[in-house]
């Protein structure tokens, strides 16, 4: 039936062919009822799991009580509760005076949402991006976007963006913050001043490529200088994926705009979010809309996610610990194998394992999958195994998950050269 009345364009489908009949918490089951623990979780649009019995009882309680699903934007109690919740949880305690703005359902919206905002409020054409950012497949998302193959999709030029290297693109030696400066400064450098600077804290499909702390905060600094907005794509990296509820908390920055999307309704409901700094709230009515921007199911399911996940500090420092757990036990796989063959990347819950082939990293997910772990590659070559484990899975879960990819690994790889490894690792060690 798939094969036949559904597009090509299906990927993940490819990955896991399998008909998938039940989710609970930390697994998927198909539909012969084999188990699989999930480690995509809707590519960290399930950050609390599947099925997160708190969020799904509110939900049925709001569905048998008659509430109102579509309310375009209409103002309504279950929105209102959203974002009373929001405030009070989020908002205050951080000190961010944020309007918020619902644009389409999707990643891709909140973004075109904040670049068409930018280039409105600063009467400016120009973009600046990063080298392996992804920022959505429709069109203006997908100009911000570095990967090829999605932008060859585009079947058009894709302009008013001016790309330029991310944190660590030339190693370390290369501090990039400084090239966008010299860029912008230089009234020959053919850069035209921009209306933003859009950047994702930790690249999720980018390969799972960090941003430094100083580099964030350098780069904030320069958008600030120059005229620019700063634009925080946290679609992927934020709702805790990254420890705190925001990805750029740790630096301490404060954007202009910040685009959210996959986990804040909680529960896998399409939802998405502009937060746009109160000064800078310059749109008109029904300037970008949409007819899915009044989900009121996934304002349900967000506020109770927020009251039951956010209203104290205890979710967010498991989070952290199980983020510590994951490098950790990410790093002594790499180092089975050394830096030149397996390198450990990312940050928070949000960590995976560069193969240095895509070939490679494939075969491993599929390995995986066979053993009953379901996990995606990410980068530019698809060469980083990526583990988005739910936020709420439990230690055992989570170290069984990742036996399972080092077993996957060690299978696809072949015999590791273990001891001559940890001799050379002590020569080198000695001289």
């Amino acid at each position: 039936m798939f094969n036949h009345l559904e597009s090509e364009v299906r990927s993940y489908a490819r990955s896991f062919p399998v008909v998938f009949a039940k989710a609970k918490g930390t697994h998927l089951f198909a539909r012969d009822g084999t188990a699989y623990i999930d480690f995509l979780m809707g590519c960290s649009s399930l950050n609390y799991g599947h099925n997160p019995p708190e969020l799904k009882s509110a939900l049925a309680d709001y569905i048998e009580g008659d509430g109102i699903t579509h309310g375009l934007d209409l103002y309504n109690e279950a929105k209102e509760s959203f974002l009373r919740e929001f405030q009070e949880t989020i908002l205050r305690p951080r000190q961010l005076d944020y309007v918020v703005q619902f644009p389409g359902p999707t990643g891709a919206n909140a973004v075109e949402a904040a670049l068409k905002l930018a280039r409105k409020i600063t009467g400016r054409p120009n973009i600046i991006a990063f080298t392996n950012g992804f920022h959505g497949g429709s069109l203006g998302a997908l100009s911000c976007t570095g990967n090829r193959y999605h932008r060859a999709a585009a079947g058009q030029l894709l302009g008013g963006v001016t790309r330029l290297p991310y944190d660590g693109y030339f190693g370390s030696a290369v501090d990039t913050a400084d090239y966008l400066d010299r860029l912008l400064s230089d009234p020959s450098s053919g850069v035209d001043a921009p209306a933003a600077v859009i950047v994702e804290t930790v690249q999720g499909e980018g390969g799972l490529n960090v941003a430094g702390t100083e580099w964030l905060r350098k780069v904030a600094a320069i958008a600030r200088k120059h005229g620019a907005l700063l634009i925080v794509d946290d679609v992927q990296a934020g709702v805790g994926r990254t420890d705190a509820f925001f990805s750029f908390e740790a630096a301490g920055l404060r954007p202009d705009i910040v685009t959210m999307a996959k986990s804040i309704s909680g529960y896998g409901l399409p939802m998405a979010l502009v937060l746009i700094d109160r000064q800078l709230d310059r749109w008109e009515p029904g300037e970008h809309n949409g007819t899915f921007r009044g989900n009121c199911h996934a304002f349900v399911t967000a506020r109770a996610a927020l009251e039951h996940f956010w209203r104290t500090e205890s979710f967010a420092v498991s989070v952290s610990e199980k983020g510590n757990l994951m490098k950790n036990r990410l790093e002594q796989i790499a180092r089975k194998y050394g830096p030149g063959r397996i390198s450990a990347k990312g940050r928070g819950m949000m960590r995976g394992l560069d193969l240095k082939s895509g070939e490679v990293a494939r075969q491993v997910v599929r390995t995986a999958f066979q053993t009953g772990l379901i996990v995606e590659t990410a980068g530019p070559k698809d060469e980083v195994v990526k583990c988005l484990p739910p936020l709420v899975i439990g230690n055992d879960q989570l170290s069984h998950g990742l036996d399972i990819l080092d077993h996957a690994i060690e299978s696809v790889i072949g015999v590791r050269n273990t001891a001559a490894y940890e001799v050379n690792h002590d020569c080198q060690g000695s001289q």
